[in-house]
């Protein structure tokens, strides 16, 4: 059963692209709404329920993931602003090459080996990625430019990653997901004041865009993979992820006519094989002292 949630959850969070696509809000406001929503939701559960725990968790927990929920902003904004410029297809098979940049990052500054079928792994990822950039190549700059700011918020998305790994340790997911949520609302409100942008005063599907992409693509997506994790590993977790480029490419097609050309059909087929094969080769045990909630 835990299974089937963690593929809802997949096709929920699949939905982003289409709430995006549907709103014309600055990329940045589309966050902020997002998030914003997703952890006025939590408050309430917050309130009741993690009261306790609040008072127990070192401060150094929640630095860290304000700061998490720093770059998870980040992220969604690259997201958002890559599918103004290229595919559907494209951009959810780019963003979700952030396995890789979590490799990276272990084996430049913890000198983690990795082994031939890791490298093998990696090498059919980038194979895909360069056959997607090169397909898009022939549409122009700026859809090349989507593909880099899916590559961005990829990268964005790992040190999230990284550092929700080192809260989870004392935080349940309630309350790591809240201070995720709120650090990141904070973050987008601050820069859109810098910017004079306004945040208020769009068209209402903007603001049911938001709704949705709280509901559905944050809380039963990104918070939904959070939960799992106490009952499910962590390789099949991030390999059912990989369920997303389909599920967005399907619905790219069904809502926008948005065909996928051969090349980059091919080229996300090489990354999705990339990430499930080095995700099942990293199916490590979920560590024992990470909090439920």
């Amino acid at each position: 059963m835990k299974k089937l949630i963690v593929v809802l959850g997949v096709a929920g969070s699949s939905l982003s692209a289409v709430f995006v696509r549907v709103a014309d809000a600055p990329p940045m406001v589309l966050v902020l709404y997002r998030v914003g929503f997703a952890a006025a939701f939590l408050l309430p559960v917050l309130v009741l329920r993690c009261r306790a725990e609040i008072r127990g968790v070192p401060p150094k927990y929640f630095i860290c993931a304000a700061i998490s929920g720093m770059f998870l902003s980040f992220h969604f904004t690259a997201y958002f602003q890559s599918l103004s410029y290229t595919s559907i297809a494209s951009s959810v098979a780019l963003v979700d090459t952030e396995v890789f940049f979590i490799a990276l990052a272990t084996f430049l500054l913890f000198r983690e080996k990795l082994g031939t079928k890791h490298w093998a792994a990696i090498l059919v990822t980038f194979s895909g990625t360069v056959v997607i950039a090169l397909a898009d190549a022939g549409s122009g700059n700026n859809v090349l430019l989507g593909d880099f700011l899916a590559l961005t918020g990829a990268c964005f998305l790992s040190v999230y990653t990284m550092l929700g790994v080192f809260c989870r340790k004392k935080m349940s997911t309630t309350v790591y997901t809240f201070t995720v949520y709120f650090s990141a609302a904070l973050t987008l409100l601050l820069i859109l004041c810098v910017q004079h942008v306004k945040i208020t005063q769009y068209p209402r599907v903007n603001v049911l865009s938001g709704i949705g992409l709280a509901v559905f693509c944050t809380l039963l997506g990104h918070s939904l993979f959070s939960w799992v994790l106490k009952y499910e590993k962590p390789a099949y977790v991030s390999a059912s992820k990989m369920l997303e480029p389909v599920f967005a490419t399907g619905l790219g097609i069904a809502f926008f006519r948005e065909f996928p050309s051969a090349y980059v059909a091919a080229g996300g087929a090489l990354v999705v094989l990339g990430i499930v094969c080095y995700t099942l080769l990293n199916s490590e045990a979920r560590p024992a002292d990470s909090p439920d909630g």
